[in-house]
């Protein structure tokens, strides 16, 4: 049998019955020029080789075959390498790995068991782990010979190591791997390309963008490795590529045939048209496919293709919702026009029937429109409008429905509404601007109580139009207006002319007043508002606008130190999205977020961790990304990265930019701006351009919501930063931080007054900090936030023990313990000033109705850092002689009380002879004569 080198292994160029092998098949593929290093991904595989198996998989084009590549190429020594190809048997695999794992492998079959158990111990031998590479693992098609690999990986002694490419997940028995932690996944979430590395493969392709088309082309493509190749060669050759890249979409000739190849041909029938037919939706549940296709299995393609992800994802609601890519997506719908008109509208009609039986009033209507529905969707506008304002965009995609047609908005002008609240739905406030004009020049010919309901319909919409434009003058008088209006009772057989329930009006205004007071930085205006219309919203039934205000409020409550509502609230919220048929990511964020700052208040970091990770989409917000830069950089400064702290919180003030305002005040009437005037001479409608309108052309693609404020937040950033400046040793720019802030003719107020008497305690200047620490429990502190007031009063505490005051100490902590109480404060006290421990220690001696929170406070509060001093004594600087018992330790605890030996015994269920023999030991032990002298010994050892 004769042989050859291949990259040093010995090839049999006719092994036996297999016959050739093919050198090109052991080693990597060349790369695609030009070649993006992506360094992130090279440090996964880095990573994944400490364990048996590493697994590549996604589908085809997501770059799977050119990281392998490019890690093989980085690795030394060289990994061994086999590429598989479809058909391969059993005996054909085995001969490429014995070739790539010479002169590892013994001679002979490997395919065989006893040369598999050969080849184990082979490998296991060696002193150092053999890296084998395998693309294309999905075309294996000989189940066995992926068990005699599963077999090697667990008998090899953990000297083999497997990094595989595949487009589906392996047989179960790989992921027996997982439980044992030796198995790491890297699938198409991290493939895809980030946008830093899309602008950094166009340059390479030498397409220069400007640095806001990069993010579209991002979002268009997904980061799909293929499609962006294919997008930056083609622009290359284009006179505009900006303009270009721009229209890009899956119907581009290269995009589509990529994709009808790889991933449509190979899927049966059924599956394709039950992938086709769901883009006429933007997500879907398997229910709703079913529904489309009028089948009952028609879920199970989806879930066996999102089960591959890149193409189609799949989220982890229950029950789940299913995504297509958006180029995938693209060529779908190209694929729908192909349907007649009437098919077209037959799907439409059967999306909107299982969105409005499923609660989620905003797709039934766009389907409606789209189905030319017309009575259906302004049925859905009369009856649910409320459910339809836009608090976020999810579930905002999918095809544009054409406009109603003149005669059907002539005979029932709250059609052209239903119109206008689809596209405000979708954020296209433009268009819905456009609609409402429509509607209002229709309406002249309404009888009264049905032009009543027409106008609260109008108005309610102008208050989302001012919302989209982030108008908040015109928000505060377009909810006036709602607010004013009223249906008085009309016909009992027309719902358009009976009076409404006025908690939607309620409701509606109150969401959209705390929304806007919230982006102010407002956040006392912001919670009573909130408050309001969550109970406003139950009275209604409208679920969707109680979850915006419950997440709301349960944030402000936890900012405001009122935890055990934050907690009540952000709890309710959470429980309402797995019943309801919206998602509500931003929502169930800002929840998180508020029990982020009840864990961090109470001084459980962990938890606090663990809900800051889960609000991620809340931060979009400037106001909820200030608390949560205040979390996060609290968490960085006990991690002892201040620095890092320090750059959240001033990104975070960045953000808080002064709000947009309207064109002045609101006039008398409470009417001007309105696109709808009422001629008080006759029963006409005025149509005319509003200043919501007006604000909408000049900022149309202001998000709801937004709009930065100073207020307290502001204040809270400054005093935060300026605080981890001054605990580092930089007292001078704290200072001049809180120069800035807002207060006082004489000095800032409230948290940064508070910030700032500590920073002159620190800088050694008691008498400057008791001149800048404000009354904390006068008047005007009773409507700053607890937080605040808890470290006002502990300074204040701190501040007369300095001064020698011990009686004034032990009232005012006093004080501050009853204040925190309540709603179970632990930070102030536990991560305070150096000396507070001791206040709080001494704080038992003296007494105190709080004895068993001082004494846990105690044992859990920092140690004060080190300051230079004089050496310790020998009482204090060695360690006892004879350690302490368990028993002894216990009742040592309650020596810090005023607790008597035969108090002490009773609570402990002993004798009093008992307790007296303990106490005696204890006084040996720690070489003290008396209670009180035992006590500050065995603090200075830090037993208690």
């Amino acid at each position: 049998m004769t042989q050859h080198e291949v990259d040093g292994a010995t090839v049999a160029a006719d092994p036996g019955p297999v016959g050739p092998l093919l050198a090109s098949r052991l080693t990597p593929a060349p790369l695609p020029e030009p070649v993006l290093v992506r360094p992130r991904l090279l440090r996964r595989l880095d990573e994944g080789v400490a364990g048996a198996l590493t697994l590549v998989t996604a589908p085809a084009g997501w770059g799977k075959t050119t990281l392998l590549g490019s890690w093989a190429r980085s690795v030394e020594p060289a990994p061994a390498w086999v590429s598989v190809e479809a058909g391969d048997p059993g005996a054909r695999l085995w001969a490429y790995l014995t070739a790539a794992l010479h002169p590892h492998a013994p001679a002979g079959d490997p395919a065989r068991p006893d040369r598999l158990e050969l080849l184990a111990a082979a490998l296991a031998a060696r002193d150092r782990p053999v890296l084998l590479v395998l693309d294309d693992v999905h075309r294996v098609a000989d189940p066995a010979a992926l068990t005699g690999l599963e077999f090697l990986l667990r008998h090899a002694g953990g000297r083999l190591r497997v990094v595989a490419g595949a487009r589906t997940d392996p047989p179960a028995g790989l992921h027996r791997l997982r439980l044992a932690g030796e198995l790491t996944t890297v699938g198409p979430a991290e493939l895809a390309f980030t946008e830093d590395e899309v602008a950094d493969l166009l340059v390479a392709h030498g397409v220069l963008l400007p640095a806001a088309a990069v993010p579209r082309l991002h979002a268009r493509t997904g980061g799909w490795a293929a499609g962006l190749r294919l997008a930056a060669l083609a622009a290359r050759d284009r006179p505009d590529p900006v303009r270009w890249l721009e229209q890009f979409g899956g119907d581009e000739p290269d995009v589509a045939g990529y994709l009808r190849a790889e991933v449509l041909d190979p899927l049966d029938a059924a599956a394709r048209d039950a992938l086709r037919r769901s883009t006429v939706a933007d997500a879907v549940s398997a229910d709703l496919v079913d529904a489309l296709t009028g089948r009952s299995d028609a879920g199970r393609a989806l879930t066996a293709l999102a089960a591959a992800g890149g193409f189609v994802d799949r989220d982890d609601s229950r029950p789940p919702w299913y995504r297509c890519h958006p180029l995938l997506a693209d060529l779908l719908r190209a694929e729908l026009g192909e349907l007649t008109d009437e098919e077209r509208r037959d799907l439409h009609r059967r999306a909107a029937d299982w969105y409005a039986g499923h609660a989620r009033p905003a797709e039934a209507l766009r389907h409606a429109l789209a189905a030319g529905r017309w009575d259906a969707a302004t049925e859905l506008l009369v009856t649910g409008w409320p459910d339809l304002v836009p608090y976020d965009r999810e579930g905002a995609g999918g095809p544009v429905p054409a406009a109603p047609p003149e005669a059907a908005v002539r005979r029932d002008p709250e059609l052209a509404l239903a119109a206008a609240a689809e596209r405000a739905h979708a954020g296209d406030a433009e268009a819905a601007a456009a609609q409402l004009r429509r509607a209002a020049g229709h309406a002249r010919s309404l009888p009264v109580p049905r032009r009543d309901r027409f106008r609260r319909l109008a108005v309610a919409l102008e208050v989302t139009l001012a919302r989209l434009a982030g108008d908040h003058d015109e928000v505060r008088r377009a909810a006036a207006r709602l607010l004013a209006t009223r249906t008085p009772e009309g016909s009992a057989d027309d719902p358009r002319t009976g009076a409404a329930d006025d908690a939607d009006v309620r409701a509606t205004a109150g969401a959209a007043l705390g929304l806007v007071a919230l982006s102010a930085g407002d956040l006392r205006g912001a919670a009573a508002e909130f408050d309001a219309a969550l109970a406003a919203a139950r009275a209604a039934g409208r679920a969707r606008t109680a979850l915006l205000c419950a997440s709301r409020s349960a944030l402000l409550h936890a900012a405001l130190g009122e935890l055990r509502a934050a907690e009540r609230a952000a709890g309710e919220a959470l429980a309402m999205p797995p019943g309801q048929g919206w998602s509500c990511r931003t929502d169930c964020a800002y929840a998180h977020l508020a029990l982020a700052v009840v864990a961090l208040h109470r001084d459980r970091p962990d938890d606090a961790e663990a809900h800051l990770a889960l609000a991620g989409p809340a931060a979009d917000e400037p106001a909820a990304a200030a608390l949560a830069a205040l979390c996060r950089a609290t968490l960085l400064r006990d991690r002892g990265d201040p620095a890092a702290g320090r750059r959240l919180l001033a990104a975070a003030r960045d953000a808080l930019a002064p709000p947009t305002t309207g064109d002045g005040p609101a006039p008398a009437d409470g009417r001007s701006g309105s696109v709808l005037v009422v001629d008080r001479s006759g029963p006409a409608w005025v149509a005319g351009r509003s200043a919501s309108a007006s604000a909408v052309g000049r900022s149309a693609s202001a998000p709801a919501g937004r709009g930065g404020g100073a207020g307290e937040l502001a204040a809270w950033l400054l005093a935060a930063e300026a605080d981890l400046r001054s605990a580092h040793g930089d007292a001078d720019a704290a200072r001049e931080l809180l120069a800035g802030a807002p207060g006082r003719p004489d000095g800032p107020a409230g948290a940064a007054a508070v910030a700032l008497a500590r920073v002159e305690l620190r800088a050694g200047d008691p008498a400057a900090a008791a001149r800048a620490l404000p009354r904390w429990d006068g008047p005007d502190a009773a409507a700053w936030p607890l937080p605040v007031r808890l470290d006002a009063g502990l300074l204040d505490a701190a501040l007369a023990a300095r001064a020698g005051d011990a009686r004034r100490a032990g009232r005012t902590l006093e004080r501050v313990l009853e204040l925190a109480a309540d709603e179970g404060f632990r930070r102030p006290f536990t991560r305070a000033e150096p000396g507070v421990r001791d206040l709080l220690a001494a704080h038992l001696d003296s007494g105190t109705a709080h004895w068993p929170t001082v004494s846990d406070l105690v044992r859990a509060a920092q140690e004060p850092p080190a300051r230079p001093g004089p050496a310790p004594g020998p009482a204090s600087d060695r360690a006892l002689d004879e350690p302490l018992t368990e028993r002894e330790l216990t009742i040592l605890r309650y020596l810090q009380s005023i607790l008597s030996n035969v108090e002490i015994a009773a609570e402990l269920s002993l004798s009093v002879n008992t307790v007296k023999t303990h106490v005696r030991n204890i006084y040996r032990k720690l070489d003290a004569t008396r209670r009180r002298e035992a006590v500050r010994r065995a603090r200075e050892l830090r037993l208690i």
